[in-house]
């Protein structure tokens, strides 16, 4: 069965999509069976795969609201990609109305899980019921956190939630990681809001650093991963590294 990972943060802007697109890319690389899911209604990891969420007929939306098989609905690219379109905006509107709507996503799950080692799923940067969907039917969550003091706060409050998820709805769901994200070593600032990190949370935080680079920063914008774009660059190694961390954190697990 495939190993669930949500990535959340309610603090938009701190690469969330871009590290789902290519930790998944990366995990794909070394061989494992990967699908993305793309759960926010901007649809940026639909377009950083180089679709139009405008011009797509079925999404995830018609997935969580009218039950469409979700292999409907996945797209083959870099990686599989279950695809988003501007109607998701008014998935939680519909999902409010429906019995058992925290539990739409995991259901619709069932028919694809053996397919694949990996589900990699990326949320709106909110803690609304497309978020509460995703944690629902995760295993894990990876939190990406772009290295200022202002970033760091938002944690609190994500674990909060999680907190009430596990207690109602999903008992196995916790943070796995938190993945430090437009890294600048150059910077004292960058450097002292790893400190803090690290500081709190500990082994959760991955010694893979995701540095901010003008390539990372081209690559969606081409329709591509940055392993793709730039295979050699220090933003695809990065996220190399993140995924052999991930596969380590997952084996140890397992080895538990």
């Amino acid at each position: 069965m495939a190993n669930v990972i949500v990535f959340a943060n309610q603090k938009g802007g701190v690469a969330k999509t871009t590290t789902t697109l290519n930790l998944g890319v990366a995990l794909r690389e070394m061989g494992k069976r990967v699908l993305i899911i793309d759960l926010d209604p901007q649809g940026n990891l639909t377009m950083s795969q180089g679709m139009n969420p405008d011009a797509i007929e079925r999404s995830m939306f018609d997935v969580l609201v009218h039950r469409v098989p979700i292999s409907d609905v996945i797209h083959t690219v870099e990686v599989d990609i279950a695809v988003a379109s501007i109607d998701l905006a008014g998935a939680e509107l519909a999902l409010s109305a429906l019995i058992g709507r925290e539990r739409a996503l995991e259901k619709a799950l069932v028919e694809v899980r053996d397919r694949y080692d990996y589900i990699l799923i990326d949320t709106p940067p909110s803690l609304g019921l497309l978020t509460i969907n995703a944690f629902v039917a995760a295993d894990g969550v990876i939190v990406p956190v772009q290295c200022e003091y202002l970033s760091l706060r938002g944690l609190v409050q994500l674990e909060n939630t999680l907190s009430m998820v596990r207690e109602n709805l999903n008992t196995r769901v916790h943070v796995q990681g938190i993945v430090p994200t437009m890294y600048d070593g150059r910077t004292l600032h960058a450097r002292e809001a790893i400190e803090i990190l690290e500081e709190h949370f500990g082994d959760l935080v991955y010694k893979t650093r995701i540095r901010k680079t003008i390539r990372y920063a081209e690559a969606p914008v081409k329709g591509s991963s940055i392993l793709r774009y730039e295979p050699s660059g220090p933003a695809a190694q990065g996220y190399r590294d993140l995924a052999k961390e991930v596969l380590d954190g997952a084996k140890a697990r397992d080895d538990a």
